[in-house]
């Protein structure tokens, strides 16, 4: 059986929650910046940016199949990273749940990163060869 339609269901609902949070992001720069801010992080605006831009191209990316193993490594640092920086608060159940969240999706994207992103993708297109390599 081919995983080539799993794959493909995989990076679109990995790729949904980026691609959304991203565009929400540029319409709530202020927001995200006081929120980054509110952790202790240094320069939150420009952060912020990064923030909405990244997750706006990684998840368009994934989305895509474009250079996917790359991109899923990416994803799956940010995940680690802003869970933990922004989730970790043991004594907020909400919080923690959204920890364990970050936690599955950078589980999903080292999956995807072994797995590469499917024969419907634009790595497929481009470098065929770039499959052959799970």
């Amino acid at each position: 059986m081919s995983n080539a339609i799993p794959l493909l269901v995989a990076r679109l609902l990995l790729a949904i929650i980026f691609i959304m949070a991203g565009l929400q992001k540029f319409g709530a720069i202020a927001g995200t910046a006081g929120y980054i801010g509110s952790v202790g992080l240094p320069a939150a605006t420009a952060l912020a940016w990064a923030a909405a831009i990244f997750e706006t191209v990684a998840g368009l990316a994934i989305l895509a199949g474009f250079r996917t193993r790359e991109t899923a490594w990416l994803l799956a640092g940010f995940c680690l990273f802003t869970g933990f920086v922004f989730h970790f608060q043991p004594s907020d159940q909400i919080q923690m749940i959204m920890l364990m969240k970050n936690l599955a999706m950078a589980g999903g994207f080292i999956a995807l990163a072994a797995a590469g992103p499917g024969r419907f993708s634009v790595d497929a297109r481009t470098d065929p060869a770039r499959l052959a390599t799970a």
